[in-house]
């Protein structure tokens, strides 16, 4: 695919609240204790676009279909970050507010391949579009790789709340049924993960009416009426994954802090002894995506430690 002018698109909201230690297997305390300060706001995070990324470029022929690649300013050949940003699954919430992150982590010495996709909203979003365009738009990493001195054996998938979600069920693609609407053969090998704030445990969300029943939508119905489509996407019916994982989760996010948490649990008691939990004390749900903030020296030390355990 040929690369696009790499132009911001605006960033659309509708009011709508997005509700040291072994690195492997254990809960890890982070100090300083939480201490009182304003949190981000979900109003808030148009905030957080930066400027352009050094290339847009189509993995697919729709509107929504690309990715904003920023690289660092050394040479190559550079470790990846495929980033994915979350937003509820809803079409309300575009890449644009992921800018800040991706100019970070590039800033930082990485390579970052973040996806576009089709949300609940968008024409072809839900099932199985959504995911199909995650799975395509991370694999399409190997089309960058050459022309852009990509290390293909140094990938590590990351993302923020709904896009934690799909970070892991990259790592996870493998355990995919050949039967499902969304496998995809041969996959990227996603060699760690970083999730901030996941949202893996869809089970629950759908339960919930999380984000105006938005997982109803995003699967096609409940895990009663749709247990295949659940099994073939949901981290929490895939674990262990069987590969490194850090779940970040702000200590002061009410919202989906709980998910995070409940998935790490059930990973633990499935055999995965990969996985481990940061608390991010000082965090609420945004801050975690916004350098600026005290809860990202946390973030950037998780993505160098991942990555320094791939060698």
């Amino acid at each position: 695919m040929t690369a696009l002018p790499a132009t911001r698109g605006p960033f659309r909201m509708h009011g709508r609240r997005m509700a040291g230690a072994a690195f492997f297997g254990l809960l890890v305390a982070v100090v300083p204790a939480a201490r009182a300060q304003r949190l981000i706001q979900s109003s808030e995070i148009g905030a957080l676009a930066a400027g352009p990324p050094d290339q847009r470029i189509q993995y697919g022929p729709g509107p929504e279909q690309f990715g904003n690649l920023r690289l660092p300013k050394r040479s190559g050949p550079h470790p990846v970050v495929i980033f994915v940003h979350g937003g509820c699954w809803l079409s309300a919430y575009d890449i644009a507010h992921a800018g800040s992150i991706e100019q970070a982590l590039a800033d930082s010495g990485f390579a970052v391949w973040s996806i576009e996709y089709r949300r609940v909203g968008n024409d072809g979003g839900g099932w199985p579009g959504t995911f199909l365009d995650v799975g395509r738009g991370a694999d399409y990493v190997r089309e960058l790789a050459s022309k852009y001195s990509l290390d293909l054996n140094r990938v590590v998938a990351s993302g923020h709340s709904a896009g934690g979600e799909f970070a892991l069920w990259l790592a996870a693609r493998p355990k995919i049924p050949s039967s499902s609407d969304v496998f995809i053969a041969n996959p990227v090998k996603i060699r760690g993960v970083v999730a901030l704030a996941p949202a893996p445990d869809l089970e629950a969300l759908e339960s919930a009416g999380t984000c105006g029943r938005v997982i109803d939508k995003l699967i096609g119905g409940s895990p009663v009426d749709f247990a295949t489509r659940y099994a073939a996407v949901s981290p929490m019916q895939l674990a262990p994954i069987g590969v490194p994982s850090a779940l970040i989760v702000g200590g002061q996010d009410k919202g989906f802090g709980p998910n995070g948490r409940s998935y790490f649990a059930h990973a633990q008691q499935a055999g995965d002894r990969l996985v481990k939990l940061v608390e991010a004390p000082e965090s609420g749900h945004f801050e975690l995506i916004a350098p600026k903030t005290s809860t990202w020296p946390i973030v950037i030390r998780e993505v160098k430690a991942m990555f320094a355990n791939l060698r």
